[in-house]
């Protein structure tokens, strides 16, 4: 395979979880990965060459966000992309070790949630889109069942921002469209990640396939939407969640 025949996806929040099983996922596959993430990613996990850039950034700094617009565009070098994935997120605490609520938390709290869960992928994609526009490529927001039903864990501030993301989806595809980019939401449930508390235990009953979701089934749905397979798919969001949804 030519250089000119590798495709090219766009990943935030890289490091762990979902992100990083996402980044191996697309390498295995023989996709070249660009990404960012708050931390660096160890050499160890970059050793493959289809993983050609990672860019420590924080997407909740609008400079810093803008600089990985540039560094990004700047390594693809006038060639086409493929996928962005939007997977960053925040569902952050209170000094209490409380979920943002509506009645608790503060109000900054809520802003900086809003600004990696639903700005960061907005202002992304507009700057990606003239790169996913040469590619016919595809974007992957990933939502949350949180976004569609009141969770017992996830607080108002993400759950709300979850919601919005959804909505934007919508809006993005009916833009896109006129790209020829397709823009679609991955909406997982119980995942059972790095940062996943024993809490979560007690919602398995509440799931028919009986068991939390691994980051590979995730990993594997987002790169499905990406391929040729789902091209005449847009404005739809997954859910990855073990039919927790349907309750």
């Amino acid at each position: 395979m030519s250089d000119s025949d590798v495709k090219t996806v766009i990943l935030t929040g890289a490091s762990q979880g979902i992100g990083h099983a996402t980044v191996e996922r697309f390498m295995r596959e023989g996709w070249r990965v660009i990404s960012c993430a708050r931390q660096d990613v160890p050499a160890h996990c970059r050793r493959d060459p289809l993983w050609s850039h990672h860019i420590p950034t924080d997407l909740m700094n609008g400079a810093s966000l803008e600089n990985f617009i540039k560094e990004a565009n700047a390594a693809l070098d006038g060639a086409p992309l493929h996928a962005l994935v939007n997977n960053a997120g925040l569902s952050p605490k209170t000094p209490y070790k409380e979920r943002l609520g509506v009645l608790n938390g503060s109000i900054d709290g809520w802003k900086e949630v809003f600004d990696l869960n639903f700005f960061a992928p907005l202002r992304l994609a507009r700057g990606f889109a003239s790169a996913l526009h040469k590619g016919k490529g595809a974007i992957i927001n990933i939502t949350s069942i949180a976004g569609h039903y009141v969770h017992p864990f996830a607080g108002s501030a993400y759950s709300t921002s979850k919601a919005a993301l959804s909505g934007l989806t919508r809006e993005m595809a009916v833009e896109f469209a006129q790209l020829g980019v397709r823009v679609n939401a991955v909406a997982p449930g119980e995942i059972k990640t790095e940062m996943i508390s024993p809490e979560y235990e007690a919602l398995i009953p509440r799931i028919p396939l009986d068991r939390m979701g691994s980051v590979e089934d995730v990993a594997g749905v987002v790169f499905r939407l990406c391929s040729d397979d789902f091209t005449y798919v847009t404005g739809t969001e997954i859910f990855v969640t073990g039919g927790q949804h349907l309750y």
